[in-house]
């Protein structure tokens, strides 16, 4: 593979957005994201009954900029959750495909926006690739022991935008990203809190499956009684369960939304409750931080705080305030994702590494 310019077409999804962009070699000729009411996502009853409204949009998106998926290089898609894999450039194939539709390793929206990522490509005959999947093979063996035999912790989190974060730090700090320890806390509709050690992520909480802090529609780590009691009360299907501490939790649940303009509007009007549910929030989030610090021995020499709420102020001092003594903060709001996938696309399509084989 030797293509300097392609085009790509590069996609995210999340429960309630779709974020795409439009490359032409390094420049993004367009950008945007479309956002989906809980309402709206809450009349399917699964992931899976989403792809025809996305398919839908998405099509219509790369139309009206102009363009024909036909005639793009390469569809760039956001993993779905999978087996713990190497970093770097795979092609999305059938075993992938399977491991993702029959859920083996979680349930996630980005499950089914990469099996249709996959269909599309079949449709367009055109290749679909992801970069850097969101299950990788460096945790500590001990950070995968449960406490429950039946259950291994998975370190299924936001890789690409961790990644990016923690070089930009390291780079900042005058360093190499395997020279630094980093504690990267992506924020946003799940929360994933990494120790990066020296090049490698040891210890992560796995953020689609509702392990750690809660965050804007995720319920976080729950005491286990009451929910075995929920699961077998009756009132509840397996897919209802998963939605609800997936995508009906956090901020959602306690709030009826996980819009934070709205949510801090809110707060400077004197909703003491908000006020309240979003400092929780936060707290929990310093917490698995403190967590990480103690998988790094208390050698740390950087916290970064990104994912889409840390562009909320509030969160952000929140969270500084509670973990400012272990090391010095950086913030980059947003996620960054959309550009690592496209990033890790251009590298394989100019020759540059080697695509792998799931």
């Amino acid at each position: 593979m030797n293509n300097q310019n392609p085009k790509l077409l590069v996609l995210v999804f999340g429960g309630t957005t779709t974020k795409l962009a439009l490359y032409k070699g390094d420049d993004a000729l367009y950008k945007e994201t479309l956002r989906h009411s809980l309402e709206e996502m809450n009349q399917y009853k699964t992931v899976w009954d989403q792809n025809a409204v996305r398919r839908r949009d998405i099509i219509a998106w790369v139309e009206s900029k102009g363009q024909k998926i036909e005639e793009l290089d390469t569809i760039v898609s956001y993993s779905g959750i999978v087996k713990p894999c190497e970093p770097g450039v795979y092609e999305v194939d059938e075993a992938m495909v399977a491991d993702m539709r029959g859920e083996k390793y979680a349930i996630h929206a980005s499950n089914a926006g990469c099996v249709l990522c996959y269909e599309l490509g079949k449709e367009f005959n055109r290749p679909v690739i992801t970069s850097d999947p969101t299950t990788d093979i460096d945790m500590m063996k001990i950070a995968r022991y449960s406490g429950l035999p039946q259950i291994e912790r998975m370190d299924s989190y936001h890789v690409p935008n961790h990644k990016a974060t923690a070089h930009s730090v390291a780079a900042k700090l005058g360093k190499k990203y395997e020279e630094c320890n980093i504690i990267v806390a992506h924020i946003g509709s799940g929360t994933t809190v990494g120790a990066h050690c020296h090049g490698q992520v040891i210890d992560v909480n796995n953020g689609v499956e509702s392990d750690g802090p809660f965050s804007a529609v995720r319920c976080g780590a729950v005491p286990v009684g009451p929910l075995v009691d929920m699961c077998y009360s009756g009132k509840y299907t397996k897919q209802e369960m998963h939605k609800l501490l997936g995508a009906q939790s956090g901020l959602a649940g306690y709030l009826n939304t996980s819009d934070g303009l709205e949510i801090d509007k809110r707060i400077e009007s004197g909703d003491e409750e908000a006020k309240a549910v979003v400092e929780a929030m936060s707290y929990q989030t310093a917490k698995e931080i403190g967590a990480c610090a103690v998988t790094l021995h208390g050698k740390v020499d950087a916290i970064a705080i990104t994912g889409g709420l840390a562009n909320w102020k509030f969160v952000v001092d929140c969270i500084t305030s509670w973990v400012d003594h272990i090391a010095p903060v950086f913030i980059y709001p947003g996620e960054n994702e959309l550009e690592s996938l496209a990033a890790g696309a251009l590298r394989y399509m100019r020759g540059e590494e080697d695509l792998k084989k799931y």
